[in-house]
């Protein structure tokens, strides 16, 4: 292969140095912050009344986390990594099943939504309220990261034929 001229000038070294700058300026853009992730953990945990949960973690739009729940795991945990930025959207949405008070099963489908601000680093819990029919993320120790709109809210619909 022979070097490009310019002007009677040989530069092939041009390229590799071309070459250089631009792996330079991404590792550069890579460690800057414009691409850097957030983390942050959901823990869900199968309630005495429950007999099985299947939860999906939505976040602004995509899902995240499917966390299934019976008898033989009580309890799940996962680990989120979104791009970094101040608040995300969620939606939780699942199916609960629970035996009532007569000793019968019930299905209750929950689906809420809400917001989470700059949730990096922190430990959200998964909690059920209102008998099993509205679904919320909290991290007990900074209740202000996530927001709840309560009350069913159509984030989680499936169409049904």
């Amino acid at each position: 292969m022979t070097a490009r001229t310019l002007s009677g000038f040989s530069r092939p070294h041009i390229s590799s140095h071309l070459k250089a700058a631009c792996l330079l300026a991404l590792l550069t853009a890579l460690t800057s912050g414009s691409a850097r992730a957030a983390q942050f953990v959901v823990e869900d945990g199968k309630a005495t009344q429950e007999i099985s949960e299947t939860s999906r973690l939505y976040i602004d739009g995509d899902l995240v986390a499917t966390m299934v729940l019976d008898e033989k795991t009580p309890q799940r945990r996962a680990v989120i990594t979104v791009p970094d930025k101040p608040s995300y959207t969620y939606a939780l949405c699942g199916e609960i099943v629970i035996r009532n008070a007569e000793g019968k099963t019930e299905t209750h489908l929950v689906t809420s939504q809400g917001t989470l601000h700059d949730p990096n680093g922190h430990v959200f819990q998964a909690m059920g309220a209102e008998n099993f029919t509205d679904f919320y993320l909290i991290d007990p120790s900074s209740p202000a990261t996530a927001e709840h709109e309560p009350g069913r809210k159509g984030a989680c619909t499936v169409a049904t034929s």
